[in-house]
């Protein structure tokens, strides 16, 4: 809380927050909450879980070119942690406890896994872009939901060009490392080098076709996982959200909703997943703002407790510090070693 950057995330949820909710009857969204069939839950959760589980194996592909050994079902345990770190950390500094628990368990450098989960988001953005693009076929773009394509678009495809033409263009990028790097001081250009370099490493996906294919492949089944767990949940509710909530309703919603996260707040994307999902149900689908609003609380809460007390599970039986977890943004600045476990540092003594 003492980093002027946790505040920033605070501030963007709250705005976020302030608009999605502003005039509305908390009672409304009281009785919308208290009439559902929770039953639901169940099954919507056991298909969220499945979504984790191929979001480890795409990641498993992405780190193979970086360590050998890397398998989905020892990388499942990391990913939960992640999720945990993003859901009570501000700014995704989950993503950051995620390289870590890496560089710990494989020794590859965090800079290179960093470069793996970029890859990741990127193909995040595609699928939630291709969601929203099947889901025209169903619903009506608004011209706000047409203004967040586009500038979605936009960015997602700038950035996987980039990281592509970095793969491709290996020599250019070596000689304006130099040029950048020629006025700095020897030590520093030279710790900016490597991290570039190792950097670089995590993109080694773009180098083969098959990988690519099947990275693309299980970022849509996990998203389509995902996509069942929201039109599950809308099961439980009355017929206004069930009905309005169909296939390509779902997929918008799915899309939108997970847009919207994909800016840096507070921890657990509050706010801005309200918002997304109000977006669609109540702009585009026209549902009352109380029982859309409702229905994003539910759904959000699923995301978020089920996975959350798991990841803390987890930390604690790898014997891991909360403490560390808090730094983590600190000790990036100071290299790769700056993560160790418990049983690490008991095991160097």
């Amino acid at each position: 809380m003492r980093s002027w950057r946790a505040w920033v995330g605070i501030a963007i949820s709250g705005v976020f927050l302030y608009v999605a909710f502003r005039g509305q009857d908390i009672g409304e969204i009281r009785d919308s909450l208290g009439r559902v069939e929770l039953w639901w839950l169940a099954p919507a959760l056991v298909m969220y879980f499945i979504g984790v589980w191929v979001r480890a194996v795409r990641w498993s592909i992405l780190l193979r070119p970086l360590a050998s050994g890397v398998t989905s079902r020892s990388l499942f345990p990391t990913v939960v942690v992640g999720y945990m770190a993003n859901n009570v950390l501000p700014l995704r500094t989950g993503e950051l406890v995620r390289s870590y628990l890496v560089r710990q368990q494989y020794g590859v450098r965090k800079t290179s896994v960093l470069a793996t989960i970029a890859v990741e988001r990127i193909f995040d953005g595609f699928t939630m872009l291709g969601f929203m693009l099947v889901a025209t076929a169903f619903v009506s773009f608004t011209s706000q939901l047409q203004n967040l394509a586009i500038i979605a678009f936009v960015i997602f495809t700038v950035l996987l060009i980039g990281l592509f033409l970095l793969t491709l263009s290996g020599d250019f990028v070596d000689r304006l490392l130099q040029l950048v790097l020629g006025p700095l001081p020897t030590r520093v250009a030279d710790s900016v080098q490597r991290m570039a370099e190792s950097f670089l490493g995590g993109l080694g996906v773009f180098r083969n076709r098959g990988d690519l294919l099947r990275v693309a492949s299980y970022s849509l089944l996990a998203w389509l996982c995902e996509a069942s767990m929201y039109f599950l949940i809308a099961q439980g509710f009355g017929a206004v959200i069930r009905d309005a909530l169909g296939i390509g309703a779902t997929l918008m919603t799915t899309g939108v909703a997970n847009m919207a996260t994909l800016i840096p707040s507070s921890p657990g994307y509050i706010g801005q997943f309200e918002f997304g999902v109000r977006l669609v149900l109540n702009g585009a689908l026209g549902v009352p703002e109380a029982q859309a609003l409702a229905y994003a609380i539910l759904v959000h809460a699923a995301l978020y407790f089920p996975i959350t007390l798991w990841g803390i599970v987890i930390w604690f039986r790898r014997h891991l510090s909360f403490r560390e977890i808090q730094d983590v943004d600190d000790s990036a600045e100071t290299g790769d070693e700056g993560f160790v476990s418990r049983d690490a540092v008991a095991s160097e003594r």
